[in-house]
């Protein structure tokens, strides 16, 4: 479905958590759906060039089951779409592509489904991975589920309230729930109780299994990584010399979204 079929969709939330980073929650248009861990496009309209509309790929932070649609997102320098998007205010109008994209979904892995599930994120890439872990798929079928969020500095930490009390409000639905282990990364600066290397190195190491309790195995993984380029390209290396495979067809461990 092409962008100039967008609807419109009002800012009801936005909070600023670093200067380079903010979250905010829009209205959700009736019938809009969506699978957790995929992403949408979000328009405005460009303050320096009338006319014109710009539109760009945003995960959704938000369950599949709220009213409301949420997001993260990071100022990019001189960037055209969020140099302006970070001026947001409550009552404000964004364009929403009426169909929701992306196979960063736990429905990608068609195999018997292993005992642990890997989200590995940067920055932003944190988003699809808070919305999987909003619904009750992966609390039913996984024994173990690591959440590794790797920032620069400790104050980009976002959503550290929400990870807290995801097992209690999720986990307490499921009879035999998954355990989750959050592994906070920053890699700029010294911050007590976390990883400071990046994800990559970590996993070569074997620092992230030995903090996780748990091993990356073929026969038992499954790994999503969600953030920028160069960490997602870097990991999938490290994850294939440990023996773990890309998954296509619904078949292998390794599941990356492809909306760069």
């Amino acid at each position: 479905m092409s962008d100039d079929r967008a609807v419109n969709v009002t800012v009801l939330e936005k909070s600023t958590i670093t200067p380079t980073l903010f979250r905010f929650k829009t209205s959700r248009p009736d019938g809009f759906r969506f699978q957790a861990g995929q992403f949408v496009r979000l328009g405005i309209d460009d303050s320096h060039q009338s006319g014109e509309r710009i539109f760009r790929a945003y995960s959704v932070v938000s369950s599949p089951y709220d009213e409301f649609l949420e997001f993260f997102s990071v100022v990019v320098p001189d960037g055209a779409f969020t140099s302006q998007l970070q001026h947001l205010a409550v009552g404000d109008t964004l364009y929403l592509n009426p169909e929701s994209f992306g196979f960063l979904t736990l429905a990608r892995y068609q195999e018997p489904t292993p005992q642990d599930l890997w989200l590995l994120a940067t920055g932003t890439g944190l988003a699809p991975f808070l919305s999987i872990l909003q619904e009750l798929t992966a609390w039913e079928n996984y024994s173990h589920i690591i959440l590794a969020y790797s920032v620069r500095t400790h104050a980009e930490l976002a959503y550290l309230d929400k990870i807290a009390h995801l097992s209690d409000k999720f986990g307490s639905l499921v009879e035999s729930p998954a355990r989750l282990s959050f592994i906070p990364i920053v890699t700029r600066e010294t911050a007590d109780g976390c990883l400071s290397e990046r994800l990559p190195t970590l996993i070569t190491s074997g620092k992230l299994e030995k903090q996780a309790g748990c091993s990356l195995n073929p026969n038992s993984s499954h790994v999503m990584l969600c953030g920028n380029p160069q960490m997602v390209d870097d990991t999938k290396e490290a994850l294939k010399a440990q023996g773990l495979t890309m998954n296509r067809r619904g078949v292998g461990n390794i599941a990356v979204e492809n909306y760069w």
